[in-house]
């Protein structure tokens, strides 16, 4: 069942990729963003009531409640045309609890596959945090190449290959992921943008993309 909910994650941030992007409008993008979130809050807590106890069920469904409790936070804040503020500096809760998560997979859950999926999602919080929370403006293109990339490689991949089960938990698939995931991060530094600024001797401002730009605050 956790499959199927970390397939539609790949959904989700595919659309959030291109929202970032600029090929998604926001109210339009909002919908998936409720749909997906929904559907990961409705099956870790039903995991968790099936799991009769067993721990490692129940350490995997809380992780899925940081994913769920992101997009229906944003969602609504692109319904409701709200601040970002709130959901980025959230998303620096997830990218810390992400870490941990890394760590129980790599230790407790021998799985060190989703150990390196769990590091690419810190990667990942830790820009909406920056983007979202603080307003960095610059980061608005990386990080939504990365979202889009991380959609594929972190979620409908993976979560297709378990469907049918064929995903393969070895050390092998862990390190092609940590490569590629290296590889990601470098080649798309020349998408970052700096802010334009003012043009020395000139009486007016150059124009400057104000925090409220960002594509998740647009509707």
């Amino acid at each position: 069942m956790a499959s199927v909910g970390l397939f539609y994650v790949g959904a989700v941030l595919f659309v959030n990729g291109l929202l970032l992007l600029g090929f998604v409008e926001g109210k339009a993008a909002a919908i998936m963003n409720l749909f997906v979130g929904t559907l990961q809050v409705v099956t870790p807590t039903y995991l968790i009531f099936t799991a009769n106890g067993d721990q490692d069920t129940i350490i995997l469904a809380g992780g899925l409640y940081l994913f769920g409790f992101t997009y229906l936070y944003v969602g609504i804040g692109l319904l409701a045309d709200l601040d970002t503020t709130g959901v980025g500096w959230f998303s620096l809760f997830v990218a810390i609890a992400a870490l941990g998560f890394s760590f129980v997979n790599f230790t407790m859950l021998d799985d060190a596959p989703f150990g390196v999926i769990w590091l690419y999602w810190a990667v990942l919080w830790t820009l909406f945090f920056l983007l979202l929370g603080l307003k960095r403006e610059a980061l608005t293109r990386y990080t939504g190449w990365v979202t889009l990339i991380e959609a594929w490689v972190t979620a409908a991949i993976p979560g297709f290959l378990l469907l049918i089960g064929a995903w393969p938990t070895t050390g092998m698939t862990a390190l092609v992921l940590g490569v590629i995931g290296v590889v990601m991060l470098l080649v798309l530094l020349p998408t970052l943008r700096p802010p334009r600024r003012q043009a020395a001797g000139s009486d007016s401002p150059a124009p400057v993309e104000s925090p409220d730009s960002t594509p998740y605050t647009r509707t």
